[in-house]
């Protein structure tokens, strides 16, 4: 829809849940969740007139909340697919993907900065949820937050670094 809430559009039909979307650089495309039943989550793809919908992957234990990375070549995403869920990066196309943290703990909900060096994600690694942040190649992880209620849902400035 348009910015004033004019000009609403479906772009995904059926039964299944969509949800978490998330546009490419360039417009062109949106990467989403579609709830497949079960635990079955699975990241889509379509450009973003809905048209040319495709599964980005296909894992029965769950792949969720896709975030393309500001140059548009990475997706991050967390996954279930060794056990429980971690964070991981694709090539837009699906292929590639790599798990990027490897603490037990659970790690969920990746967020690009707006330069592409870096990701936050929510971890129970040391507790209750708390807010990470990583290089984009899964290193020097921090721990940022550390509250005694679960944090959530990072999000950057657009002029943080």
């Amino acid at each position: 829809m348009s910015a004033d809430g004019s000009g609403v559009k479906r772009l995904t039909t059926g039964m299944n849940n969509d949800f978490a979307p998330s546009w490419s650089k360039d417009g062109t495309k949106i990467a989403f969740d579609r709830d497949l039943g079960g635990t079955n989550f699975e990241i889509f793809v379509m450009n973003a007139d809905g048209s040319q919908l495709a599964p980005l992957t296909n894992d029965p234990n769950g792949d969720q909340f896709p975030a393309w990375s500001p140059d548009g070549t990475k997706i991050a995403f967390f996954s279930d697919r060794d056990g429980k869920p971690h964070i991981y990066l694709m090539n837009p196309d699906g292929s590639a993907a790599k798990r990027l943290t490897q603490d037990p703990g659970v790690e969920v909900l990746p967020a690009w900065s707006p330069d592409g060096a870096k990701i936050a994600f929510v971890s129970d690694r040391s507790g209750p949820g708390s807010i990470f942040v990583m290089n984009a190649d899964g290193t020097s992880i921090k721990r940022l937050t550390n509250a005694s209620l679960e944090d959530r849902d990072p999000a950057w400035s657009p002029v943080a670094g």
